[in-house]
């Protein structure tokens, strides 16, 4: 069997999905060739990451150094109070394991640093950034460029989320938020509060467009930003400029 060629069980697995006109075998095989680094184990992560282990991506590896606690069962969908005190990005991957056994999942209990980060997000296909620290976020975004990794990057708090996608040779996350005006590190669900279902819709996003790049090569949202408000039920999409000045993804 080729490389990548799906089994008689992944065809029965994927079924649904294959039926899609839209979608098809060669879809579905791309996706199984992909791999994907999931950076955040939480509200957006948990469910990111099951649709993507359901949809059949070929390999994801998640990063969280977190615990699980009390306050993140009202969101996180993948934990019950039995986890509390474990590691979240194991204790997801346990139950990604047992929903998908056809893939490679894949965990690393340890945060992404400036140590670690090009180790791990240099041979990606995509990076998904589900973490709430705009530290990490823009040290994402940097070496995903470094090294012209494509990078789905997700926010929700309160009733609100916007997602953008960052390729190789576009505008990058520092482009949109230059790092002076976003100094702030209080703007977290842990102090300003979300609704459960924010960060699940979000993720939801985020992981119908990784879909869209890794099996049809689609990307709605280079270089755009979608606003969601959970208020209005509202959703909006804004182009965005490229920074010439910008220090992570400038022309030579």
């Amino acid at each position: 069997m080729a490389y990548g060629q799906l089994t008689n069980d992944e065809m029965l697995f994927y079924s649904r999905q294959i039926l899609l006109p839209e979608w098809d075998i060669e879809a579905q095989e791309k996706l199984k060739l992909s791999n994907v680094l999931l950076v955040g184990a939480g509200g957006l992560g948990c469910l990111s990451a099951e649709l993507l282990v359901r949809a059949g991506v070929g390999k994801l590896t998640i990063l969280d150094a977190d615990h699980i606690e009390v306050s993140n069962l009202q969101r996180q969908i993948a934990y019950t109070a039995d986890d509390i005190g474990l590691f979240k990005a194991e204790t997801l991957v346990k139950r990604l394991r047992k929903i998908n056994p056809y893939i490679q999942v894949e965990y690393v209990n340890q945060r992404l640093t400036q140590a670690n980060a090009a180790e791990w997000i240099q041979a990606q296909d995509l990076v998904l950034d589900g973490c709430d620290q705009f530290e990490t976020r823009y040290l994402i975004n940097a070496v995903c460029c470094e090294f012209e990794v494509p990078l789905l990057s997700a926010s929700a708090i309160g009733l609100e989320g916007q997602l953008f996608m960052v390729m190789p040779g576009s505008a990058c996350y520092c482009c949109l938020f230059p790092k002076v005006e976003q100094d702030d590190e209080q703007l977290r669900c842990a102090n300003s509060g979300v609704l459960a279902t924010t960060p699940n819709i979000l993720a939801s996003l985020q992981a119908h467009h990784a879909l869209l790049y890794l099996g049809l090569n689609q990307t709605p949202l280079k270089q755009k930003l979608l606003l969601w408000n959970g208020k209005t039920m509202q959703q909006r999409i804004l182009s965005f400029e490229k920074d010439p000045y910008c220090l992570h993804c400038r022309c030579e």
